[in-house]
């Protein structure tokens, strides 16, 4: 069991830390507040929690500076308690890895490079040409198309699918029911109002540290390749289109929609349920916050936070309540100048 003190280095890079009292106690494991014991360190990540603190009897609790006097027992000090959370709990990962080595039931093309400490799960199909980086761990059942090339220390989860010619980078984990590289949404009508499909010749690229909730579908490009920067966290059931971009360090949260040929900035975050997507192609600039259940048709050129919620009307009565609604501020400025003449 590391000590305290071991995992204030383990975590010092990233958040510096200090000790109130004794360094040298054990830690078995990691727990809530309200339910930890002796033996384990807590977390005290918001103010609905510090009542708890009280009567806390865990070994260890971490905390800001601001909250170490009311501490009844040893404090891992930091800036941010969330932020040690994310961290420390890596550390306490219990997920069972995947058993080195490949198991007898894989289906592997000879023609596959498969890297040094792979782990290769049973009933896994690995088509020809798929190039597999060193400590690459694929579960269960899952399926890698043929061309397709996974960097060192990414994990697919059991019955993942990741189609053709694919790129994942290093360290990257595809939950499970992910399916990366299908064919994008592409259709054109002719004269006898008949859908005929337009192939995706594209690709799809996705950068290093990158996490793929379970369930969540990533379209391949119709001829550009959609792309996910690096450190791209996107949750369970999210629909991303063709020619996507998703610029490095954006989250995503769970059952947001977005159309094809979207570019989102860097560092954005789409909260629940947001869809996105326009006629010509929607771009959010760097550091755009939506938030839940929002709807964005229209290009965003300045970083900050965006909402907005309509209920359905016909499309002709939604569009012009929509530009009312942009002229609302003025109009309550011209009524208030009404009524104060009005009033005199």
């Amino acid at each position: 069991m590391p000590s305290l003190a071991e995992i204030g280095e383990r975590i010092e890079q990233l958040c510096p830390n200090e000790i109130a009292g004794d360094s040298t106690v054990e830690i078995r494991r990691v727990a809530s507040i309200e339910s930890a014991a002796p033996g384990d360190l807590t977390f005290l990540t918001g103010k609905r929690f510090e009542a708890a603190l009280e009567g806390c009897r865990a070994s260890a609790v971490v905390l800001r500076s601001e909250m170490a006097n009311a501490c009844p027992t040893n404090a891992l000090v930091v800036a941010d308690p969330r932020l040690a959370f994310g961290l420390i709990s890596q550390l306490f990962d219990s997920r069972p890895p995947v058993p080195q080595g490949v198991d007898p039931t894989a289906c592997i093309d000879a023609s596959a490079s498969i890297g040094a400490l792979a782990r290769i799960g049973p009933f896994a199909v690995i088509e020809a040409d798929v190039t597999l980086g060193d400590d690459v761990s694929i579960g269960a059942g899952s399926y890698v198309g043929a061309g397709t090339v996974i960097g060192a220390g990414t994990r697919l989860f059991a019955n993942t699918t990741v189609h053709h010619g694919v790129e994942i980078g290093e360290r990257c984990t595809v939950h499970s029911g992910a399916v990366l590289g299908d064919d994008g949404f592409g259709f054109a009508n002719d004269a006898n109002g008949r859908w005929h499909e337009i192939k995706q010749i594209g690709g799809l690229v996705i950068g290093d540290d990158v996490s793929v909730g379970s369930n969540t579908t990533i379209d391949r490009g119709a001829l550009n390749d959609t792309k996910i920067g690096n450190g791209v966290q996107i949750d369970n059931q999210v629909q991303i289109g063709h020619n996507t971009t998703i610029g490095d360090h954006t989250l995503i949260c769970g059952q947001v929609g977005i159309v094809g040929s979207t570019t989102i900035g860097k560092h954005c975050m789409l909260a629940g349920g947001v869809g996105i997507g326009g006629v010509d192609g929607v771009t959010l600039v760097d550091h755009v916050y939506v938030t839940v259940k929002t709807v964005v048709t229209q290009s965003i050129d300045e970083p900050g936070f965006y909402s907005g919620l309509f209920l359905h009307k016909k499309s002709s009565i939604w569009k012009r309540n929509a530009l009312r609604l942009g002229e609302l501020d003025q109009l309550a400025k011209r009524l208030a100048n009404l009524e104060k003449v009005v009033g005199s």
